[in-house]
């Protein structure tokens, strides 16, 4: 027989000789197939969780399965009612397309209804400032008495309303003088917030607002602008912080901040928050125009809101919130170490408060731990002639670099003892990293969105979590700087959802299983680096605080998953 093109004689007689699918072989082949899918996946670090599962949560998991795959053939398509809308923008819709892009369509589904609903445990990785959406946000600042804005610069050009410097303070005695507006402005000279709004060149208080929300988010634009770069999103997210801070830095503000901010976690089924912490010496108390010379009234005020927020109905089983004490890694030796001299003080004072410290800022443009040996040295002596027990939670690999010094922070951030590791975005092209993080059992604190947001990837599908995952490596789903990276919310059910909606060998099981581990590497108490150890080897067979609150969450989720059965089971 020639080669080419069949005639039907021909194709009748290649056509048996073609093996079925039931043929031994085949079925062999198969079968060594299935078992080698199998073997890899008992390496996950979701393999005992799910291989435990009830038998209500196997069958949640399911409906979860199917609605997914529902939805992906129907929801994640170009071809629906506004997909000539889409088309008109150049968006093609698919699943794991980019966050911001898929927001809207992703609070529209089922999947996002189920989500939102699921026990989360702790948020193990927020920066403080980044967590509250903006809207009530400026609504409490105008309803807040006496609060002014200053800039150092007249705000007259569109490159200065970008740049400039902005400061938020309250004053007794009301300022009206000048147009901040205006040529003639004088630097620095504070002005009736109410007053800078209304004068708002061509919008007025509208038109303000939607300026300053500019300032203080990223842009949908800024978001998908990957070209551009890691270095130049980074530089408008550093300014975003600076405007954010001098709005809540007055205790007024940061009350009514913290109130919104255990509200949005409780309704999203977080029941922990530990936040990373790096403010400036410029906090006020109420009716204050002279900053505060130590954290003590801030860290008082933390304590007062949330036994305030736990007494009320809605807050009933909120476990509470931490800080993380952050250090912005760009500064001086000098400014460091007085930076943790105060972390120390604070520690004193209120040492419930303080979980730990960590370095932050952009890896890439800060000092690297390698360069900050001998300070971090420095203040583990400090801490020891104190007596204090203040734990390592380091940023490390939020990079994009193999091999380059900003890599290398997670060799020395395991080296010095951290337990667990922010971000580790490039974590996985370190196979002895690995495994010493296994052995050492570290958690890697992950924030998919935020990965995405500041560029180290394009989308969720190409984020190496699950990488991660397939090695064994325990990991906890986080929302990094939620307010300022476009999901609006302090929750995370947006990462979950992206999790879950992109990755096929996840599931509603792998979602359970990273929040059941954002319990267990949560530090709800001070702990030696050995009661550390023991409490997240026990889990919820120990009998300390930690494995309370596990059990107390593999009750939520039960119930969880009965309602996802009662709610999608019939259809």
């Amino acid at each position: 027989m020639s080669y080419g093109t069949y005639t039907d004689e021909d194709w009748g007689e290649i056509k048996q000789d073609i093996p079925k699918e039931t043929d031994p072989f085949v079925q062999k082949y198969i079968q060594g197939r299935e078992a080698l899918i199998a073997q890899e996946n008992k390496e996950r670090s979701d393999a005992s969780f799910k291989q435990n599962l009830s038998p209500i949560a196997k069958r949640a998991c399911d409906i979860v399965g199917r609605i997914r795959e529902e939805e992906k053939n129907t929801v994640w398509t170009p071809q629906l009612e506004d997909s000539l809308a889409q088309e008109a923008e150049n968006i093609t819709v698919h699943p794991g397309m980019m966050f911001s892009l898929s927001k809207e369509r992703m609070e529209s589904t089922k999947l996002w209804k189920i989500v939102r609903r699921m026990p989360k445990g702790a948020l193990l990785h927020a920066h403080l400032d980044a967590m509250v959406d903006f809207d009530h946000l400026f609504q409490k600042l105008f309803a807040t008495p006496g609060m002014h804005l200053a800039a150092d610069q007249p705000l007259t050009t569109a490159k200065a309303k970008e740049v400039a410097k902005l400061t938020f303070r309250f004053f007794k005695k009301t300022r009206t003088e000048g147009n901040i507006w205006s040529a003639d402005y004088k630097e620095e000279t504070p002005i009736l917030l109410t007053q800078v709004a209304d004068a708002f060149p061509g919008g007025g208080k509208a038109g303000f607002l939607k300026w300053l929300y500019g300032r203080c988010a990223i842009s949908q634009t800024d978001a998908v602008s990957q070209h551009h770069g890691v270095d130049h999103i980074w530089q408008k997210f550093q300014k975003c912080f600076r405007v954010v801070g001098s709005i809540i830095h007055y205790e007024p503000m940061f009350r009514a901040f913290l109130r919104r901010l255990m509200s949005l976690l409780k309704a999203d089924g977080i029941n922990w928050c530990e936040m990373r912490f790096s403010w400036a010496m410029d906090y006020y108390t109420e009716g204050s125009e002279t900053p505060e010379s130590d954290y003590g009234a801030m860290m008082t005020v933390i304590d007062e809101e949330v036994a305030r927020f736990q007494a009320t109905e809605e807050g009933e089983g909120f476990w509470g919130l931490r800080t993380i004490w952050a250090t912005l890694r760009f500064f001086s030796t000098r400014d460091i170490l007085q930076n943790m001299e105060q972390c120390i003080t604070t520690k004193i004072t209120h040492p419930h408060l303080i979980a730990g410290y960590d370095l932050v800022g952009q890896e890439d443009a800060g000092r690297t731990l390698r360069d900050l040996l001998p300070e971090i040295f420095w203040f583990r002596k400090q801490c020891a002639e104190e007596g204090l027990n203040i734990p390592f939670f380091f940023h490390a690999g939020e990079c994009l670099g193999s091999g380059n010094a900003t890599d290398h922070n997670l060799f020395d951030a395991i080296l010095l003892g951290t337990r667990r590791i922010g971000h580790g975005f490039s974590l996985y092209k370190h196979p002895l990293l690995i495994d010493l993080v296994k052995e050492k059992k570290i958690l890697v604190e992950s924030c998919p969105i935020s990965n995405e947001v500041l560029r180290l990837c394009g989308s969720v599908m190409s984020h190496p979590l699950p990488a991660l995952l397939a090695r064994g490596v325990s990991c906890s789903m986080c929302n990094d700087d939620p307010a300022m990276l476009g999901q609006d919310t302090a929750g995370s059910t947006h990462d979950f959802w992206q999790a879950l909606q992109g990755w096929e060998n996840l599931g509603l099981a792998g979602l359970g299983s990273l929040a059941e581990n954002s319990i267990r590497w949560a530090a709800f108490e001070d702990q030696t680096a050995e009661e550390w150890s023991r409490d997240i080897r026990e889990a919820s067979t120990g009998s300390g605080i930690k494995a309370q609150r596990l059990k107390e969450w593999e009750i939520e989720w039960e119930k969880f998953c009965l309602w996802v059965i009662d709610e999608f089971g019939e259809e």
